[in-house]
């Protein structure tokens, strides 16, 4: 009986390490991934408001923010990889296009469909936040 108790123990520590384990790499890399979008966002808030460019190449800020997608879409829940992608599509399509036509909405709502997104991934049990 003691025996088996221990075990049991031992496999609930077991779970509660691995549960920790994969929730820490979840946000590793949803942090990795908005890292990467608010870069593409500088970007993007710069030539809104007639500023020059970064020194680094905007291609390469988009590279970064795909690649970090991939990253949620490994270790993310579907909901999650969902919302990195259409976070992901709709700056990338803001950076490729010169004229701003409603595109702010678009980006925000989809920013927004990610952080809500994540935070349930992380099981944060926090109420949705009003934007």
């Amino acid at each position: 009986m003691g025996q088996h108790l221990a075990t049991r123990v031992e496999v609930q520590r077991d779970q509660r390490q691995r549960a920790e384990a994969e929730r820490s790499e979840r946000k590793e890399a949803i942090l990795g991934f908005l890292g990467a979008a608010q870069r593409v966002e500088l970007i993007l808030d710069r030539r809104k408001l007639g500023l020059a460019a970064p020194e680094d190449p905007e291609d390469e800020k988009l590279h970064d923010l795909w690649l970090a997608k991939k990253a949620v879409e490994l270790v993310c829940s579907h909901e999650a990889a969902q919302a990195a992608h259409d976070y992901t599509d709709a700056l990338h399509v803001c950076m490729r296009n010169t004229v701003v036509t409603g595109q702010s909405t678009s980006k925000r709502e989809r920013r927004y469909a990610f952080m809500e997104a994540a935070r349930d991934g992380l099981e944060s049990g926090r109420p949705r936040i009003r934007r």
